[in-house]
């Protein structure tokens, strides 16, 4: 298996063996992904910091899961449910598209636990007036 770094500027990545448009049909667990793609090789030795999801905050309107790159956001029974940190790279895109005050996905140090990181959520911030 390839590392990210060894594959040529400009390469494209194919992420399903075959049938492609219906593989998407079946759930990700089920697919036949190639070697290449972000469901099998992870890229998550990029991470400083991770994404940690509070389910109490989330309205689950899908926005992170939508624009994650590397499809780490975790969804069940039309729900969100977590984060995948074998493939999450901590990129904070998750953070960034989050509309909830607070936000239901913030950052903290890779090596925060997660459990630590609910117990220390912030409030809800007062909007401003002008």
């Amino acid at each position: 298996m390839k590392g990210w770094n060894e594959f040529e500027i400009g390469a494209i990545l194919f992420p399903f063996e075959a049938k492609g448009e219906e593989a998407l049909e079946s759930h990700n667990n089920e697919r036949d992904y190639t070697l290449e793609s972000s469901y099998k090789a992870s890229v998550a030795h990029w991470r400083v910091e991770k994404p940690v999801h509070n389910r109490d905050i989330c309205i689950n309107c899908f926005n992170c899961w939508v624009y994650c790159p590397d499809a780490a956001i975790l969804a069940r029974d039309e729900k969100l449910s977590g984060v995948d940190y074998l493939h999450c790279k901590g990129c904070g895109i998750c953070v960034d598209v989050c509309p909830t005050n607070p936000k239901s996905l913030l950052m903290f140090s890779d090596h925060t636990d997660n459990q630590n990181a609910l117990e220390n959520w912030p409030q809800k911030e007062d909007k401003k007036k002008n």
